[in-house]
């Protein structure tokens, strides 16, 4: 039965594939295309975007009283930083979504195919319960919710406590829903893919929440320091690269959870047809004595 010990196996094997040179350079390619994107739009949208930024946060009553209580507060230059501050912590979950979201949907074959050639998978059927469309209406769906949730909770970011507690909650399970969708679309039914999630909801998003953990390092980086802001190009190019390769070992460890998990219920599901079979056999065969 597929448990608490096949969580850490598939830890453990996804940790060492990580380092493989092939999902190394899977964790570049999504890495670089995105990089290049959003390094364009915040390089066409940096300067009006603090200049509105700026507008906004001393015109509106809603959040006015931020640069007052900081001034308050002796942060006398608040009124210089604070829009940067803003931009940053606006654009963070953006970029963080939209990169899992392109691996999700781009990345995420592949490494299930890798995965799938271990000795232990190579007499699994391909069911294609998902297809090309499903994944990536499921992908946007799911990312939508992801950052409605992102906005609607973004203001008590500002807490310190909370800055390392939200984000792993939120990418955990963006994660999680990405993650077991695209994983079980080729080798998995429909029908097994929804008894599967159901099934271990909760292993799932545990797994998604330890993913999420690891991509908050660098999110508690980016969104507290303040060489992160001065040096916000840099910071931000070697943070992505770091949520890249988290996303990666992410797909990895649900590959191989999700996979064996599939096996184990295909072997029970065989395994009761042939008690039911043989109790039938059982019952006929005084009537042919």
């Amino acid at each position: 039965m597929v448990g608490l010990q096949q969580v850490f196996k598939s830890f453990g094997m996804a940790l060492v594939g990580t380092m493989h040179p092939r999902m190394l350079w899977l964790s570049l390619r999504p890495f670089l295309i995105v990089s290049v994107l959003w390094g364009c739009l915040i390089w066409l949208t940096w300067t009006p975007a603090l200049e509105a930024l700026s507008v906004f946060l001393t015109t509106s009553i809603f959040t006015s009283w931020i640069q007052e209580g900081l001034v308050w507060a002796g942060f006398d230059n608040a009124r210089a930083w604070i829009a940067p501050l803003f931009f940053v912590m606006l654009i963070i979950p953006l970029i963080t979504i939209s990169l899992l979201v392109f691996i999700a949907f781009s990345t995420v074959p592949a490494i299930v195919k890798i995965a799938s050639r271990n000795s232990q998978f190579h007499d699994l059927e391909c069911k294609q319960g998902g297809g090309f469309f499903g994944s990536l209406i499921y992908s946007l769906w799911s990312a939508m919710i992801c950052l409605a949730l992102v906005m609607l909770t973004l203001p008590v970011w500002w807490v310190p406590p909370l800055v390392a507690v939200l984000p792993p909650l939120l990418w955990g399970w963006l994660t999680m829903r990405l993650m077991s969708y695209d994983v079980l679309a080729k080798h998995a039914s429909s029908e097994e893919r929804d008894l599967l999630l159901e099934k271990y909801r909760w292993p799932l998003l545990c797994m998604g929440i330890a993913s999420g953990m690891l991509g908050a390092v660098p999110t508690f980086f980016w969104a507290t320091s303040a060489l992160a802001l001065v040096l916000f190009p840099i910071v931000s190019f070697i943070a992505l690269w770091i949520y890249s390769l988290i996303f990666i070992f992410a797909a990895l460890w649900f590959s191989y959870f999700l996979l064996d998990a599939l096996k184990q219920l295909r072997e029970e599901e065989l395994d009761k047809a042939l008690t039911v079979e043989s109790r039938v056999v059982d019952m006929e065969l005084p009537f042919h004595g």
